[in-house]
Order: C-alpha cells, then sequence, then structure tokens
C-alpha cells in the first residue's frame, strides 16, 4: 500500500509557504529560520520542516533546492507546487493522471485505494486536506508548457536562400467586361547550388505550368 505524505496542519503549510516567497533564501532552512526570519515559533511549524523537505523545496541537509528557488518566482510558483505533488502524491498521478482535477469524492476515494486505509481515517482526511491546500497554489497547465518554447523557430540557414515569389497577379476574365483578380504567394526552397542551369530550369517550369496568361 502507499504511503502518502500529508501536513500535520494545512493552515501552518499554506502560512508557511506564504511566508517563504516573501522572506530571503537562507543557507540552511533550519528550525531557527522558521522561528526567527518567518517568526513561526512553536512546535506545529517545526512539524512542517519534514514535510517540505518531502516537497523536494529543501534538502536533506536542509539546503533549499532550485525548486525552492522557482517557488518564490511569482512566474514559476504555481509549477513548482505541480511538480511537488506530482512526486509527492506519484501514486495517485498514475492512478489517475487528472487526479489534480477531481472532485472530493473522487480524490478521497483513490487516497482510501492508494492507502488501504479506512474511508474516515485520520491519514485519509489529513492526505485530502493536504492534497486539496497544494492544488490551489499548483498550475499544471503552466507545468505541460513550462518546457515549451513558444518563440518563433530560428530560421536554418539554408532557409535563407528562400526565394519568394509575390504577389503574381492573375486576371482571368469572364464574358470580356468583368475579372477577378486573384493574388498568389508562392514560396520555393530552392537547393544549395551554384549551378545556375538548376535554378533555370526551376524558374523554366514555374513559367511554363503557373504563369499563364
Amino acid at each position: 500500500m502507499a504511503n502518502l505524505p500529508y501536513a500535520q496542519t494545512t493552515t501552518t503549510l499554506i502560512s508557511m509557504l506564504e511566508k517563504i516567497k516573501t522572506a530571503s533564501v537562507p543557507e540552511k532552512f533550519s528550525q531557527d529560520f522558521v522561528s526567527e526570519k518567518l517568526l513561526m515559533k512553536g512546535g506545529t511549524p517545526r512539524s512542517i520542516i519534514p514535510f517540505i523537505k518531502k516537497m523536494g523545496l529543501v534538502g536533506s541537509d536542509g539546503t533549499p533546492t532550485e525548486r525552492y528557488k522557482e517557488f518564490r518566482n511569482p512566474a514559476k510558483s504555481g509549477k513548482a507546487i505541480a511538480d511537488a505533488m506530482r512526486e509527492l502524491y506519484e501514486p495517485l498521478f498514475q492512478m489517475n493522471e487528472y487526479v489534480y482535477d477531481t472532485d472530493q469524492s473522487t480524490l478521497r476515494g483513490l487516497i482510501v485505494e492508494a492507502t488501504g486505509a479506512e474511508q474516515n481515517s485520520r491519514v485519509v482526511q489529513m492526505t485530502l486536506s493536504t492534497f486539496q491546500a497544494l492544488r490551489k497554489l499548483a498550475d499544471f497547465e503552466a507545468e505541460g508548457n513550462g518546457d515549451v518554447d513558444l518563440e518563433e523557430e530560428e530560421i536554418p540557414q539554408s532557409s535563407k536562400r528562400e526565394s519568394q515569389l509575390s504577389q503574381i497577379h492573375h486576371q482571368q476574365h469572364s464574358g470580356g467586361s468583368e475579372s477577378i483578380n486573384l493574388s498568389y504567394t508562392i514560396n520555393l526552397n530552392l537547393p544549395a547550388t551554384t549551378d545556375i542551369e538548376v535554378f533555370n530550369a526551376i524558374f523554366k517550369s514555374l513559367k511554363k505550368h503557373l504563369i499563364q496568361e
């Protein structure tokens, strides 16, 4: 049976995550840092530190990870949480890849199935609460597009030899009085050659088959 992690209190977890965003990145994410810099004192905040490590925000030695730094970036924060959830709840995502978008009843059922625990057990309830709290912060759509470069593709060197024949107007007369002006744009990918006969043959064929009155 799967051992799904959960936070002792989701309210404290969310509060700590929000404070992490505004505080500077420490050399070590320690109890002292949580107490003195995040101003979260007492045993409850300390109990959240192991879960922060399980989220991949902090290494086993307390060193903040790249995910920690991404989480502090407003543009990447949602993706960082989504990545953490996929790791924390891998068994659930294996059962349903869109588990983050399911209703509470379906989610509870998947947790019960994965853990083997009773429906109303504390394990199921705490796991359910933690998952729901985190998915409010997660952006799974950003995760799906995070590595996609939407910028215009770089034009290969060979494409620079392209010759564009634009605005070739062909007039088709109907009844001698009306005409239809058709505009064509033709893109040619010319071969990498210095043989002028090759280009002559291409343009001769173009003229013969396309550019006719």
